[in-house]
């Protein structure tokens, strides 16, 4: 099975990294595929170019070979909409499960993205939950809380999952920046040394 994790990483933090790995240890997962937005269609664009975005990502993660980069968002002009990126990622691996990363949040509006229901034959959803957070109420008949489920159908079901709770948010990292503070340990050393290289969110 592989995990999917689609964001902008504006900067990538250790609210992405360690909540994807809880994910990967959890569900035995054979890789993380981390994927870049271009153009998300439910929020504001990024502040860093494609480039620089990229560049922290491979900072973060190419030590770790459970995690792998996929740019193909980055390649594709446009809005970043799943349904394509799930479409273009069967086609090159039919035999493999599909699982698809979200948020709490995301969920609670995944009713409102381009075609849900389509993402759904392609995809299971792992629902990534703060320790003691409510049950998902929206698509309860498709919601299981056995993970070995997910092997056993190609999509379609819905797995609420505990993650470690990391209040860390890439927008305020971006203003301890801006303000010539330290976001120090909410992402990783490389990524922070590699923002300070290139002097970035400093004038945006």
């Amino acid at each position: 099975m592989i995990g999917i994790l689609g964001g902008t990483f504006d900067p990538v933090h250790y609210g992405h990294l360690r909540t994807a790995l809880d994910v990967q240890q959890a569900l035995e997962l054979e890789e993380i595929r981390l994927i870049p937005l271009r153009d998300p269609p439910h929020r504001n664009a990024p502040a860093l170019s494609p480039a620089d975005r990229l560049a922290l990502l491979h900072a973060a993660v190419d030590d770790n070979p459970l995690f792998h980069i996929d740019t193909r968002e980055l390649e594709r002009h446009g809005k970043s909409y799943t349904l394509d990126t799930l479409q273009s990622l069967r086609q090159e691996q039919p035999l493999r499960t599909l699982c698809l990363l979200l948020g709490s949040d995301a969920f609670n509006s995944f009713h409102t993205w381009h075609q849900p229901d389509t993402i759904l034959d392609l995809a299971h959803l792992v629902v990534m939950q703060r320790p003691g957070e409510s049950e998902p109420t929206r698509y309860h008949e498709r919601i299981t809380h056995n993970p070995q489920q997910l092997r056993q159908q190609a999509s379609g079901l819905i797995l609420p999952l505990p993650v470690t709770q990391l209040e860390i948010s890439a927008t305020r990292i971006r203003q301890m920046l801006q303000q010539g503070r330290s976001p120090r340990y909410l992402l990783p050393e490389t990524v922070l040394e590699l923002i300070r290289q290139r002097r970035l969110y400093e004038s945006n």
